[in-house]
């Protein structure tokens, strides 16, 4: 019952979902400054459908942010996802890039190419080879995040967060300026999607992530609505997943 109840409250039915959702295996790798805590209710509606779901949180944030440290880098965060896929014997999975998460898929995929059935990047970054999401994002660089930068962490710039957790946490600066290789053929030839979120008709991931998608040629959706479309609306963002998958 509380599960039913649950979907209710999400804004679908358990026959939506019936059909929806096939059995999937999914990673989803979290944005910067966040943590797998944030995906807790689309866990639970997965699950609740046959659905294997794994929701890391990256060294040093979240559940995690005790590791917190200014060595760590996107490598770093690379090797927590590979090293899952590794030691839970995973394949065949679905993995989930939200924002900064797309820099830490893209790696992952250069290194367990054949592991995975589906890249989605969620409102994420799509880098080239040898960018940094310092490079990606060019002059608003010096406007968004130089000025939340402190002993060698960034700090949350999108006003406060939660006093207490589960809450947005400072994030190791290395993992935005240390460069990204992808050399990987095999990796390109992943099934790829591309979900942009939509707020007044305009997609704050145009530039950084969309409009690289269509020039590869990616199946591209849009779901309306703010960033963090798994803490606002994940119940909606369960029927996107549909969408991409069939």
């Amino acid at each position: 019952m509380k599960n039913i109840l649950l979907l209710l409250l999400l804004g679908l039915t358990t026959d939506i979902l019936g059909q929806a959702i096939n059995r999937n295996v999914y990673v989803f790798v979290p944005g910067a400054w966040d943590g797998g805590w944030d995906y807790k209710k689309l866990d639970s509606i997965l699950t609740y459908h046959g659905n294997r779901v794994y929701r890391p949180t990256l060294t040093g944030l979240g559940e995690r942010v005790h590791l917190a440290n200014t060595e760590i880098n996107l490598t770093t965060h690379i090797n927590d996802i590979v090293s899952l896929f590794k030691y839970e014997n995973l394949h065949n999975v679905v993995l989930v890039g939200h924002s900064y998460g797309g820099m830490v898929i893209s790696g992952v995929a250069e290194q367990v190419h054949d592991r995975i059935k589906q890249l989605i990047y969620l409102d994420a970054f799509v880098p080239e080879n040898g960018e940094s999401i310092q490079s990606i994002v060019g002059a608003e660089w010096d406007q968004m995040v130089a000025p939340n930068i402190k002993d060698g962490f960034v700090l949350y710039p999108f006003g406060p967060t939660s006093p207490i957790p589960p809450n947005d946490v400072p994030q190791p600066l290395k993992t935005f300026t240390e460069p990204l290789s992808i050399s990987n053929p095999l990796a390109k030839k992943i099934s790829t999607a591309y979900i942009l979120m939509i707020k007044d008709g305009k997609g704050g991931f145009e530039a950084w992530g969309a409009s690289r998608a269509r020039a590869q040629g990616w199946k591209i959706l849009t779901l309306e609505g703010e960033h963090y479309s798994m803490r606002d609306q994940p119940g909606n963002f369960v029927q996107i997943l549909f969408k991409v998958l069939n």
